[in-house]
């Protein structure tokens, strides 16, 4: 019997899927059973179709549809102590992003839920239906201290389901009405939805804003961030907000070498004619799945280069794929990390940005739910005096 240098089975080569990010479903890191996809020769007969494609399927299968699922959450805010990051209060609407940006560090936390990092993450969506109901608590419990909330952080706050949802609407019309500052960040052109309660917000200075642009260039955009607004979209964003006298910002995030990082000036440009007033730029992050989704995205995307981005990444991180270290996993260190700040700063101080320290939020006019409450529910106790 001759030997034979293939394996019967080989592992099916990964290809990506229209209008996803991730090109497959890697397990999670509490998961005990491994699974792993293999060509066993029935792919392309049995598996797929022109019908598929006619649905939004391509070559790697049929379409994956997205599915929006109904949480109750026990509690909204999140509290951190972490000192490279400007906030200590963040609030997400949702977990899980149908964006499907390839290099979101939130990915792992899908892994919690026994889902996948993967196309789980940007598939299997959940909505906090009681988001509002629970941070109108939270403002008016007896000993709330007032500071600035950070929304969406985690995952967009404006995804494509809150067109239908509107849970951050909700959630803003708290604030709104209770004088609770806030800043939010996105991607989505969405938030233009919400000027209503946005510039009467930022006339009181009680929110900034910030648009996340990684590249400028649609094509890359649509392969990084599939199901985001393109680049130009966001561009006007960030002018709609300026001119609404929304205090805004871009978030140049992430710097990927080779693959955005080349457009860097030209980002930092187009904000700055658009309207922005700061900018702020992060190092590509690879923490726990994402490195092995990033590398599987690379290798489908970009196998001309994939080695060479991933070596300018652990040299700026360590020789490793990711460094946790607080002092530079926003950053990155060494010589590229180094020459990286440099670009930034002086694209930064050629165009103006960031002269003026960020906008101040006022926490003077902060009235809390309890108070309103307790009054209202004070004045509809005592009877009615009858005067016959």
């Amino acid at each position: 019997m001759s030997d034979r240098s293939d394996v019967e089975f080989p592992v099916a080569p990964p290809v990506p899927r229209k209008g996803r990010g991730a090109v497959g479903n890697l397990q999670g890191r509490y998961e005990t059973d491994q699974r792993e996809r293999v060509d066993d020769g029935w792919q392309a007969g049995a598996g797929h179709d022109a019908s598929d494609e006619a649905d939004g399927g391509d070559a790697a299968g049929p379409r994956l549809r997205t599915l929006v699922f109904d949480e109750r959450a026990k509690s909204i805010l999140t509290r951190n102590a972490s000192p490279d990051i400007p906030f200590n209060v963040s609030l997400n609407p949702y977990r899980g992003c149908e964006h499907g940006c390839i290099y979101c560090f939130a990915r792992p936390t899908h892994s919690y839920l026994g889902l996948s990092p993967g196309l789980d993450f940007e598939s299997r969506i959940y909505a906090k239906v009681n988001a509002a109901e629970l941070l109108e608590r939270e403002l008016g419990k007896r000993g709330y201290v007032p500071e600035p909330i950070a929304l969406g952080v985690n995952t967009d706050a404006y995804q494509p389901c809150e067109r239908e949802r509107r849970i951050t609407r909700d959630v803003i019309q708290v604030m709104h009405d209770h004088g609770q500052p806030f800043a939010a960040i996105t991607k989505s052109s969405l938030i233009e939805r919400d000027l209503d309660l946005l510039a009467p917000m930022a006339a009181r200075g009680q929110v900034i804003a910030a648009v996340t642009i990684t590249t400028l260039d649609a094509d890359l955009a649509r392969a990084l961030e599939p199901r985001a607004a393109t680049p130009s979209r966001r561009l006007r964003t960030i002018r709609a907000l300026r001119e609404a006298g929304v205090p805004v910002g871009v978030s140049i995030a992430p710097v990927i070498p080779f693959v955005t990082e080349p457009d860097l000036e030209r980002v930092l440009e187009a904000c700055a004619e658009a309207g922005a007033t700061h900018a702020s730029y992060i190092v590509l992050r690879l923490p726990w799945e994402v490195a092995p989704l990033f590398r599987e995205w690379l290798g489908a995307h970009f196998p001309d280069r994939a080695e060479r981005v991933m070596a300018r990444v652990r040299d700026m991180r360590g020789g490793k794929d990711y460094e946790s270290d607080f002092r530079s996993r926003m950053k990155g260190e060494g010589l590229w990390a180094d020459l990286l700040k440099q670009r930034f700063q002086k694209a930064v101080k050629r165009l103006g940005l960031n002269e003026r320290a960020r906008g101040i939020l006022d926490f003077s006019q902060f009235q809390a739910p309890e108070r309103v409450t307790r009054a209202a529910r004070a004045a509809a106790e005592t009877p009615q005096l009858n005067l016959f």
